[in-house]
């Protein structure tokens, strides 16, 4: 398994020259499995620069992936409209969320481009789409294991774990920490994996205060999460757009007083297992 990083930011694209080592796009992780499987998780701005990476790879090969969303807030939808493969004829995507909100994912995805969001609709992709619900059970898809657990946050979210390749990856971003049901749930999903990508919008201080009920976390809640659920890798994701990355690596150093193991995720960040 390969994970590329290609979003990191939350809210809102920040593309500005304080936030050039971190980055500025909103959420979009790569996944690559051994046998050449693409799983996308989540489509915010950065979305559109993997799909201009996925044409240059590809070029006239069908271009074919797994795309799964967290909700439906736009720094993790932003980037559908601009992903260029959804336009050529012959690729395929299968979108899938877990059902969360009255709103479906088809719904979702084409209201932003209606009329008067953008300049044409959906019916100007011609790449064959299709979309799912997901439900409480795990799914596998072509040797991926992918499970999912509500976040604790404002209209819904989502977080995944994949277990492929003898690697277990886990994305939990916008979730706040406060819910008993939930925080079970968040550290369920995180048991023994070998990286947790998890939501440090915020501080533990602005959580205490004009932030708390916005639906985010912290990197001290993701310590605690990391230790206590045996998380080897602890990636902090979703960086407030108002925090550069002088103040992003004063979050990474308090998170390492914690746990070892601590880093920031940022765009063109690659593992490899």
């Amino acid at each position: 398994m390969t994970v590329k990083f290609w979003g990191v930011r939350g809210s809102t694209p920040t593309p500005e020259p304080r936030n050039a080592r971190y980055g500025g796009n909103t959420a979009c992780i790569e996944v690559r499995l051994a046998n050449g499987t693409l799983l996308v998780l989540d489509c915010g701005s950065g979305f559109r620069s993997l799909g201009k990476s996925l044409a240059q790879e590809f070029g006239e090969r069908p271009i074919g992936g797994y795309i799964f969303v967290t909700h439906f807030h736009w720094d993790h939808m932003q980037g559908i409209p601009f992903f260029t493969p959804l336009y050529r004829k012959g690729n395929s995507f299968l979108f899938h969320t877990r059902k969360q909100s009255r709103m479906k994912l088809k719904a979702a995805i084409e209201g932003q481009m209606a009329d008067p969001f953008f300049p044409v609709d959906m019916r100007a992709m011609q790449s064959v789409r299709n979309f799912y619900d997901l439900g409480p059970e795990p799914i596998e898809v072509n040797g991926a294991v992918i499970s999912t657990a509500p976040m604790n946050h404002p209209q819904g979210c989502t977080g995944y774990r994949i277990e492929a390749d003898g690697v277990v990856l886990v994305l939990a971003t916008d979730t706040e920490p406060g819910s008993p049901t939930h925080d079970q749930k968040v550290r369920e999903l995180a048991r023994d994996a070998d990286v947790l990508v998890y939501d440090a919008q915020y501080t533990p201080e602005q959580l205490q205060g004009e932030k708390k009920g916005w639906g985010h976390s912290s990197w001290l809640e993701g310590t605690r999460i990391a230790r206590e659920s045996g998380v080897k890798k602890l990636l902090l994701f979703h960086h407030d757009p108002d925090h550069d990355d002088s103040f992003v690596d004063g979050l990474v150093a308090r998170g390492q007083q914690e746990l070892a193991s601590v880093e920031g995720a940022y765009e063109g960040m690659h593992l490899e297992f």
